[in-house]
């Protein structure tokens, strides 16, 4: 019985993991619409098209997140450390008002976009969207490098930045 209970839990965290590393969004995920600062309708993909060829950090959070606020200073740091990445804040605010204040209040540098259906939502499904912030960084081919991170500071944002 015993052996049957860690083969059972062997699996389950192989799974876990596999579902962890995905390299690829799903054209669910690229076909999605986010609204940008100017209140225009974006495709998900497009905004990626934009910055082909280059790393791309995505910052997954919220102006009432407590955690993403606290976080805010390393972001900073990591931008300062690699000013060549793009930067894209993606917003789950419960409105595009308070996203805008959170954006002019906590001096966001980036490109700013707001995923009006938020977790429930292609992109969101896509993403798992467990915790926020969540970091992920996307290399110059348009691959998925780094699928999740909690924190900015997280050795494998800088490790997948190389």
């Amino acid at each position: 019985m015993r052996k049957v209970i860690y083969l059972l839990l062997a699996l389950l965290s192989f799974s876990n993991c596999e579902s962890q590393d995905k390299t690829k969004f799903s054209e669910a995920a690229l076909n999605d619409t986010f609204v940008n600062l100017e209140g225009d309708t974006v495709v998900f993909k497009e905004v990626l098209n934009q910055h082909q060829g280059k790393l791309i950090i995505i910052d997954i959070w919220a102006s009432w997140c407590g955690d993403c606020i606290k976080g805010m200073p390393k972001v900073r740091a990591l931008q300062e450390a690699h000013p060549e990445a793009v930067y894209l804040f993606l917003s789950l605010d419960r409105g595009q008002d308070a996203w805008k204040r959170g954006i002019k209040k906590y001096r966001i540098q980036g490109e700013h976009y707001y995923l009006p259906n938020g977790k429930k939502s292609a992109f969101g499904d896509f993403v798992n969207i467990d915790w926020i912030p969540r970091y992920m960084v996307v290399d110059s081919e348009g691959n998925i490098k780094l699928f999740k991170a909690v924190e900015a500071d997280n050795n494998q944002i800088t490790e997948a930045l190389l």
